[in-house]
C-alpha cells in the first residue's frame, strides 16, 4: 500500500507511491497513445480497464461494453486506494498514514481524438456531469476530506495516454495549498462579511481588463497575480461553494465557457500542453474533535477552475522561493484572447453568410 508523509517543516503532504511500480528505466518521454488496440480507453477495449464505476449511456448497453458516451473506471496504478484504514501514526516529528483514497480515471469520449476544446458544449457538459456525479459519491465516504479533479492535456503536463481523459483522486487530508486559501477566505469573510471570491470577481467585471469571457453564470479572466502565460481562472457569477450542487443549466452553461476558453486558447497559441484543475470545497463531514471545521464554507469559499498552460517551463527559483516569473502581463493575454474571439466570430459570421 502507499503512504502519505508530511513535511513537518512546511506542512505539506506527500503521496510515497512506490507500489505503482515504476523502475529507473521507465522515465522515458511519453509517446501518443495510437487509437485502436493499442489504447486501453479506446471504445471496444472496455476489458482493458478496471470495471465502470459510472457511465453515461443509452439504456439497454451493459456495464464495461460499447456504447458509452462517458465512462468512470478506477486508476489500473492508483497512487491510494479505497480498501482499508488510514492509521495514522508518528515517528517523533514525522506524521504519516497508509494510503488510503480514491484514483480514478474520467474517460471523456471515445472518441480517441476528441478534445474539450472541439466543443459542442453539450459533449462538455456530459464530462462536467461524471466530475459532478463523482464528486458527491466520494464524499459519502467519511475517510475523504478532499476531492481534486484535474485534466493533463499534452506531454509537458503530464499526460501519459493521448486518449481523452481527466483524473479524479480523493485524499485523506485537506492539501495544504487548498488549506491556505480556505484560511485566507474565512479570515476575510471574519473581518467585513463578504466572500472575497465574490469581491474579487465584482472587482474584475467593473474594470474589464482582464475579463475574457462572460456568460449569465460564469466569468472567465486571467487572473490579476497570474503564474502562467495564458493562465484562465474560471468563476460563478453568483456566490456558489460546492460544485455537487451546480444544476443541469449551471453545468451547461459552465461547458460553454469552457469550451470557449479552450478553443480560443488553442487559437491563440498553438494548442498549447496544460493542466486544468477543478477547485471544490473540501468534505465536510464532521472531524474528530473539531465538529466546527470548515463550517463556514458556504459563506466564505467561492469553487474554480483554473486553466494554466506549459508555454514557460518552472526553473530553480520558483522552486526555490515560491515565486513565479510570468512574462505575459494578465492584461495583455486578456486583451488577445479577447482579439481572437472576435476575429473568430467575425469568420464564423462570414461563412454563414456565404
Amino acid at each position: 500500500m502507499s503512504e502519505l508523509r508530511k513535511d513537518p517543516v512546511v506542512d505539506r503532504w506527500v503521496i510515497i507511491a512506490a507500489e505503482r511500480g515504476r523502475t529507473p528505466t521507465d522515465y522515458q518521454a511519453p509517446q501518443p497513445t495510437p487509437a485502436g488496440a493499442a489504447c486501453p480507453l479506446c471504445e471496444g477495449n472496455e476489458q482493458m480497464t478496471p470495471g465502470e464505476i459510472w457511465a453515461l449511456r443509452p439504456e439497454g448497453t451493459s456495464a464495461d461494453s460499447p456504447g458509452w458516451q462517458v465512462r468512470v473506471v478506477p486508476n489500473k496504478y492508483p497512487a491510494l486506494r479505497v480498501e482499508g484504514e488510514t492509521n495514522r501514526r508518528g515517528i517523533g516529528s514525522f506524521d504519516m498514514m497508509n494510503g488510503i483514497g480514491a484514483h480514478e480515471v474520467a474517460i471523456e469520449s471515445p472518441d480517441h481524438y476528441w478534445q474539450m476544446g472541439d466543443g459542442p458544449p453539450e459533449k462538455i457538459q456530459e464530462v462536467l456531469l461524471s466530475y459532478r456525479s463523482r464528486l458527491s459519491d466520494l464524499y459519502r465516504d467519511e475517510r475523504l476530506r478532499y476531492c481534486v479533479i484535474f485534466r493533463n492535456y499534452g506531454a509537458e503536463a503530464g499526460a501519459t495516454i493521448s486518449h481523452p481523459h481527466s483524473q479524479i483522486m480523493a485524499i485523506p487530508v485537506v492539501p495544504s495549498r487548498v488549506k491556505s486559501k480556505l484560511i485566507t477566505a474565512r479570515d476575510y469573510y471574519r473581518r467585513k462579511e463578504r466572500c472575497i471570491f465574490c469581491d474579487v470577481i465584482d472587482q474584475e467585471l467593473a474594470q474589464e481588463e482582464r475579463i475574457v469571457f462572460t456568460n449569465d453564470q460564469f466569468v472567465a479572466m486571467t487572473p490579476f497575480a497570474s503564474r502562467f502565460p495564458f493562465e484562465l481562472a474560471i468563476y460563478p457569477r453568483e456566490h456558489s461553494h460546492d460544485f455537487a450542487h451546480v444544476d443541469e443549466k449551471g453545468l451547461a452553461a459552465l461547458a460553454d465557457v469552457l469550451h470557449r476558453c479552450l478553443a480560443n486558447l488553442r487559437a491563440s497559441v498553438g494548442s498549447p500542453a496544460y493542466n486544468f484543475v477543478l477547485n471544490v470545497a473540501p468534505n465536510t463531514v464532521p472531524r474528530p474533535g473539531r465538529p466546527e471545521y470548515w463550517q463556514t464554507l458556504g459563506l466564505d469559499y467561492h469553487w474554480h477552475i483554473e486553466i494554466l498552460p506549459r508555454l514557460t517551463g518552472v526553473t530553480g527559483f520558483e522552486w526555490g522561493t515560491g515565486f513565479y516569473v510570468n512574462p505575459v502581463a494578465p492584461e495583455e493575454a486578456a486583451e488577445f484572447l479577447r482579439g481572437r474571439a472576435h476575429q473568430q466570430a467575425d469568420s464564423v459570421a462570414a461563412d454563414r453568410s456565404q
